[in-house]
This record gives C-alpha cells, sequence and structure tokens, in this order.
C-alpha cells in the first residue's frame, strides 16, 4: 500500500525479486510494499516472485544489488548475533534451549543453502571449498558481511575468491554463503556529479544518490548488427587533435606516453569541452595518487564540468581487486547513459595499472605467468572492456560511448606487452613524445606515430577542409629541420618551409583547461595555410593568434556562430576569413 503522506517519493519504478518455496500472502506483500516504500522513497514498487526450492523457508529478497535474507537460514544468523551481542542479557538456560534449536536449524538446511567454508585466507584472496556450483564472477558473501568475487574455479572444488574489503575477520573455517548474482553497481541519473568507489559507494560528502537500478559490471559488448558507423564528431577542443586526429562518437582511441608528458590533461581538457553539448562524462582513477585524483576533481569543479561528470575512484590505496573492477565499474556507468540514449565519453586512466592489479591478482591466484608476468588472458581481459565502446543503432536508442583508455610507456617504448595489446583493440592512438613535451609543445603530440583510424568520416565538412595539408606540412618540417641541424646554407624555400613549420607548432600549442571553440579551429588553421603568421617572429605567433581571434570575433560574429551552429564548409565562407584577416594584418599594430 502507498503512503499518500509523502510528497518526497519518486514515480521509479523498483523491481523487488522474492526468491521463496511459498510464494507470499496479500498480507505479506502488503507489508513488504510499505517496508520497500519507505525504504527506497517510490510508490511504485514491482514484485518478482520465483519459485526456488533451495530457501527452503521464508523469502530471499533481491532489490539491485542489496540481499535481503528472510529465510530460514538468515533468521538463525541473525538469531546468532543476537546471541553474541547479548548473552549476558538472557537466562542461562534460555541461551542453551535457543542454541540447540540454531544449531539443529543450521545443521538441517546446510545443504540446500550450498554454505562454503574458507580453506585459507591472505594477501586479499579467500580459498573456498563446498560451492560446488558455483560461477565465475559470481558474488559471494562471507559471515563478516565482507564480499568477494570468485576468479578461480579449480577441479580439487577449491574457489580463488578475490575479496572487497578487509580480511581480518576471515579466518579459515569462516562461512560464505552464494549470492547468485554476479558483480554490479547500483545507479541512478543522480549519480551525477559525484564520486563513488568501484563498488558504487559514495565516497565524496553527497550522501546517497538514490540508486534504484542495479548494472552489471560485466556484460556482453554489442554485436554488429547492434552498431552503426561511426560518424559524429567528439570535439576535444585541442586544435591538434579534432584537426589532424579525429574523434568520433562511439570511437576507442588510445592516449599513450611516457610518465609525466600530458595523458590527463588532454583526456580533463576533453571532458571540459564537452560542457553544455549533452555529453556524460565518466572519469575512471586506476591506481592512481589520492592528491593526483584531487587535483582532477577540483580542475572539473572549477570549470562546472562535474555537473555532467561521474568520478569513479579506485586510488593506489585501494586493494587490487577494487583496482581490478574499477574500468568495469566506470564501463557500467556509462552503459545506463548509453542505453538511455545519452552520448558518454569514459576515460580509463590509466589501463597500465589496471594490467598490473589483474597481474597481481593472477599471481596470488597461483596462475602460470606469461610475458612479463602477465597472465594468457590479459589481452581478453581490455579488449572484453573496449569492446563495449559504441555508437548504438536507432533501435537500441542511438546512444554512444566514446573510450578515452590511457596507457603509461617506459622511455617512449610502445612495442611493450600491454601497449600493443592495446594498441591492437582500440581505432587509433594519440602519442605524447617526452623530447617535445620538454621543449615546450604542449599538447606534445607526436604527427608521425599518432593516428586516427575513423579519420575524416567523424569530422565535420568545414573542420575536414580547412585542415588541408597540415598534416604532411608538420611531417616535412621535421625532417627538414632534422636536418638543418646539421648547418650549412639553405634555400629561400627551405628557409621559409622552415619558418611555416615553426609557426604551425607554435599555433598548436595550447594551454590547459582553454579547449578551442571550432571557430576559433578552423580560423587558426585557415589563416595559418595561407601563410598569415609565416613571416611573424616566432615568439610572437600565439599573441598575434589571440588578437586575431578577439578581432574575428568582434567584427565578424555572425561568421563565427555561422561556423559553430552550421559546421558547413563554403569557398564563400574562406573568403570572408581570409579577408578578415587581411584587414587584421593590414592594420596599424598598436
Amino acid at each position: 500500500m502507498s503512503n499518500p503522506n509523502h510528497s518526497d517519493f519518486s514515480n521509479q519504478p523498483v523491481t523487488v525479486e522474492i526468491q521463496c518455496v511459498t510464494p507470499p500472502t496479500d498480507a505479506q506483500l502488503d507489508g513488504l510494499r510499505q517496508f520497500f516504500e519507505e525504504k527506497y522513497r517510490t510508490n511504485q514498487i514491482i514484485f518478482s516472485v520465483r519459485e526456488d526450492p533451495r530457501v527452503v523457508g521464508g523469502f530471499r529478497i533481491f532489490v539491485g544489488d542489496e540481499n535481503y535474507d528472510w529465510s530460514t537460514l538468515g533468521r538463525v544468523r541473525q538469531l546468532r548475533k543476537s546471541f553474541q551481542s547479548l548473552g549476558k542479557v538472557y537466562d542461562p538456560d534460555k541461551i542453551v534451549s535457543l542454541l540447540r534449536e540454531d544449531i539443529e536449524a543450521f545443521s538441517l538446511h546446510v545443504g540446500h543453502q550450498q554454505v562454503g567454508f574458507v580453506r585459507s585466507v591472505g594477501d586479499g584472496i579467500a580459498m573456498v571449498s563446498g560451492l560446488r556450483e558455483v560461477e565465475y564472477g559470481e558474488i559471494l558473501l562471507f559471515d563478516c558481511g565482507v564480499k568477494g568475487m570468485v576468479q578461480d574455479i579449480r577441479a580439487d572444488g577449491l574457489n580463488g575468491v578475490v575479496l572487497f574489503g578487509g580480511d581480518d575477520e576471515i579466518v579459515e573455517g569462516s562461512r560464505v554463503v552464494r549470492t547468485r548474482r554476479t558483480a554490479g553497481i547500483p545507479i541512478s541519473t543522480r549519480i551525477l556529479g559525484r564520486i563513488i568507489d568501484p563498488m558504487g559507494m559514495p565516497v565524496d560528502d553527497g550522501g546517497d544518490y538514490g540508486a534504484k537500478e542495479y548494472f552489471p559490471i560485466e556484460r556482453p559488448a554489442p554485436g554488429i548488427m547492434e552498431r552503426k558507423p561511426v560518424t559524429k564528431p567528439l570535439e576535444t577542443g585541442i586544435l591538434a587533435i579534432d584537426s589532424m586526429f579525429p574523434i568520433g562518437k562511439g570511437q576507442r582511441e588510445l592516449i599513450i606516453g611516457d610518465r609525466q608528458t600530458g595523458k590527463t590533461t588532454i583526456a580533463t581538457d576533453t571532458i571540459l569541452n564537452q560542457k553544455g553539448k549533452n555529453v556524460v562524462c565518466v572519469y575512471v582513477a586506476i591506481g592512481q595518487k589520492a592528491s593526483s585524483i584531487a587535483k582532477v576533481v577540483s580542475t572539473l569543479k572549477k570549470h562546472d564540468a562535474m555537473d555532467y561528470t561521474v568520478v569513479v575512484s579506485s586510488p593506489a590505496s585501494d586493494s587490487a581487486s577494487l583496482q581490478y573492477i574499477a574500468p568495469y565499474a566506470g564501463c557500467a556507468v556509462a552503459e545506463y547513459f548509453m542505453y538511455h540514449g545519452r552520448d558518454v565519453l569514459i576515460i580509463y586512466d590509466d589501463l597500465s595499472k589496471h594490467a598490473v592489479a589483474y597481474r597481481t591478482l593472477s599471481l596470488l591466484l597461483e596462475r602460470s605467468p606469461g610475458r612479463e608476468a602477465y597472465p594468457g588472458d590479459v589481452f581478453y581481459l581490455h579488449s572484453r572492456l573496449l569492446e563495449r565502446s559504441a555508437q548504438l543503432s536507432d533501435a537500441l536508442g542511438g546512444g554512444s560511448m566514446s573510450a578515452l583508455p590511457i596507457v603509461e610507456t617506459q622511455a617512449g617504448d610502445v612495442s611493450a606487452y600491454i601497449p600493443t595489446n592495446i594498441i591492437s583493440i582500440t581505432d587509433g592512438q594519440i602519442f605524447l613524445e617526452s623530447d617535445l613535451f620538454f621543449a615546450g609543445q604542449r599538447p606534445a603530440i607526436n604527427v608521425g606515430l599518432s593516428v586516427s583510424r575513423v579519420g575524416g568520416s567523424a569530422q565535420t565538412s568545414v573542420m575536414k577542409k580547412s585542415v588541408g595539408s597540415i598534416r604532411l606540412d608538420l611531417a616535412q618540417y621535421r625532417e627538414m629541420q632534422a636536418f638543418s641541424q646539421f648547418g650549412g646554407d639553405l634555400d629561400a624555400g627551405t628557409a621559409r618551409q622552415l619558418r611555416y613549420g615553426a609557426g604551425l607548432m607554435q599555433l598548436l600549442r595550447q594551454d590547459k583547461a582553454q579547449p578551442m571553440e571550432l571557430h576559433r579551429q578552423v580560423i587558426t588553421l585557415l589563416c595559418a595555410q595561407a601563410g598569415f603568421f609565416t613571416d611573424i617572429p616566432v615568439r610572437e605567433i600565439r599573441q598575434k593568434q589571440q588578437e586575431l581571434l578577439e578581432y574575428l570575433e568582434q567584427t565578424h560574429r555572425s561568421l563565427c556562430l555561422n561556423i559553430d551552429h552550421h559546421h558547413n564548409y563554403s569557398e564563400q565562407l574562406k573568403s570572408e576569413i581570409l579577408n578578415a584577416a587581411k584587414s587584421f594584418f593590414a592594420a596599424p599594430q598598436v
């Protein structure tokens, strides 16, 4: 029965699954309805009753990832806890009588409940026996309340379980029961703007976010017929990327480079550029320092980007098991919005540390090590994650999930095991070079090693036509620059080409947290190729670029708006931009 006295109840339905032998009566259903309406603050409770002879008596109830064990064994456990906490208050004879009933009830129902026992525990891994029908990836519940996930099923009946909590209260002989559920995350639309851990629990000061759905963290990737081609651009606001290595909605573009070369900065700038574009962003921090995560969150809050962003935080202080499931939890959040027709951008920062966490678990589970001590299924570890990014078909709502995984290299070695694995899975990579970074080129993108396999199909018409031959020009510049270092006289054409290339490199520099609007990118590209910046001293180029953009925004505002909203290229548009630029450079400079 609904309670009309609560005006703050939502109309979002909540599904309550009841497992039992004997279906509940109408009176029992009314009582359950009232309980769950108060618990979840909703007046729409949907019951799903399923008969299960293993329950024996009472009910087992599931709401999302919450498990209410009101079965016979569940009541016995509660009784035992009462004995432990209140034993001194009760009459000793009464305690003996109740304990005898407790033992008899437990002995009677152990077989039906598939209760397992811990054989050994240590380093976040528990070896459990007695669960004959347990499934890979299933969540188990230990007596102390800690959850674990089955990651190893052996022929001798022992199952390896990774723990999602401390193992201080788990000892040899501790009981563990099946939940018959795979790992999942509670979710609702109110999760936007929140910081959560890999289990879906808030770690900020915002309190509960009213989760009313349960989304599995592992699920099959969309099939071929469930997808459609990547054609819509996902603008990063970074000129070097949007012009030469465009990213489309539904694409997976790897960001790769050595430590401290600006990988996270590119990811966060891309999030900032989604403001006002109806794109949900998910940032997954895996094995990062807590201070680094706090810095990213601070940047997002400063630019009002947390309003459309979810941060899944699994810092370096977390156990390897939590770091292992973190990207899958973030992917589940992204999928929730994608399957509701939204466009989503997800950042995995970074998958190198994710692979290390999985290697740690695998070695503790005594799996055979392979190359670089990684287990044989480390490729599947990331392929089943990244393949879930897609541009869904119209029949499934047309939502999309674009992934920007980050991988850290050692001394620029892209041929290492994990980098080569992920390069083969993704649709391109943006390679950040240390030498460029230390030379002041930010972002330090290596044009020769970076690529987007989606290419121009994910670019707007105005951007595609404005880019021209810039990528080729930059490649030629770097080659000529290498030869010019040997000295000797340069002819006028070569000298001009070097000045032109140096100007391009300056124009591609961009301060962090300052994404460029589309019209600014188009104007910069067209004016650069027209040679307006070639004869300007290198140190003054960025200042002239800024002055030119401000001039056009003031005197040709309608032209800028036309580029941003219509995205269409025409020779007339190009002519208007170049004529305006000529007027600017011809005017006396103050």
